[in-house]
């Protein structure tokens, strides 16, 4: 199994991002499935099944970028970040494990996360250190009715998420990742970088200073940043930032106040930089929504 020296990097490469972009988990099912189950494709809607004990087949619609048809005979864990049609098909079973949660991403679409992620990932239980504790206290919660259980068990499919990207990152070819975000964390020199940047993204970032905090020279890092991201670093900064900006103007904050906390020289020169990644200005931008 191809790991990558997660510990060269010495940063946390999650925090940061999902403290800006959270993700919410809402429990929605848990006990056996009898015949067939569909899950439409939604906007916005995604989902975390968990699948403890028995045996379950799910199928996709054909070109829908996940496999035709599965069968599943082992504890395994099934995301879907971005909406796609799939169908459960599983006999019922007598004391089948089974749990489903829907999965909301802040901004949607243009999550990071969601953006990155592969369209299905089916990863075995037995695959992730750690997880079995967390699935234990999840399936305890379903099991009957306590003071707080839905609440619980939402947070508990949000460490599963968690745990599940920590194994994406640290085995970065085995869960199939493509250039993006993911790959670019899951790199020891360049998790580095992308870390500062998302910690602190009004800082005076330049080609010159992303490579440092990389411990990389200016061309080593531009090269190995587009082959990991598929983007250069001046873009993915813009990208960041405007992300970011589309958050706090649905807050409520001003023009002048965002510009500021992103390191623009002014209003104008933020206005810019919005409406040349964005296509408009940022107050019609959010009248737009």
């Amino acid at each position: 199994m191809i790991q990558t020296d997660t510990a060269a990097a010495g940063v946390d490469r999650l925090s940061a991002l999902l403290e800006r972009f959270r993700v919410r988990a809402h429990l929605f099912h848990a006990g056996p499935l009898c015949g067939v189950t569909p899950f439409a494709a939604e906007p916005g809607r995604a989902f975390l099944h968990v699948l403890r004990r028995g045996e379950l087949e799910v199928t996709h619609r054909p070109r829908s970028g996940a496999p035709r048809r599965l069968r599943l005979s082992q504890p395994t864990l099934l995301l879907y970040p971005r909406p796609l049609e799939h169908d459960f098909y599983n006999a019922p079973q007598e004391g089948s494990d089974f749990v489903c949660a829907t999965l909301d991403f802040d901004g949607g679409p243009h999550h990071p996360l969601v953006q990155a992620l592969p369209a299905f990932l089916a990863l075995p239980i037995a695959e992730v250190d750690g997880i079995e504790q967390t699935l234990t206290l999840l399936f305890a919660e379903t099991e009957r009715v306590r003071c707080g259980q839905r609440l619980l068990a939402d947070r508990l499919f949000e460490v599963l998420l968690l745990q599940l990207l920590r194994w994406l990152l640290d085995h970065p070819a085995d869960g199939g990742m493509q250039p993006g975000l993911l790959a670019g964390l899951a790199h020891p020199k360049l998790a580095r970088a992308l870390t500062r940047l998302h910690e602190q993204p009004g800082a005076n970032w330049s080609l010159a200073t992303m490579a440092q905090a990389a411990g990389m020279s200016r061309s080593a890092f531009a090269a190995k940043f587009r082959a990991a991201l598929g983007t250069t670093p001046g873009a993915y900064l813009l990208a960041w930032r405007v992300s970011l900006a589309q958050g706090l103007l649905r807050r409520g904050l001003q023009v002048r106040q965002i510009s500021d906390q992103l390191g623009y020289a002014s209003p104008a020169a933020f206005t810019r930089a919005f409406a040349q990644a964005v296509g408009t200005a940022p107050r019609e931008w959010l009248k737009g929504l």
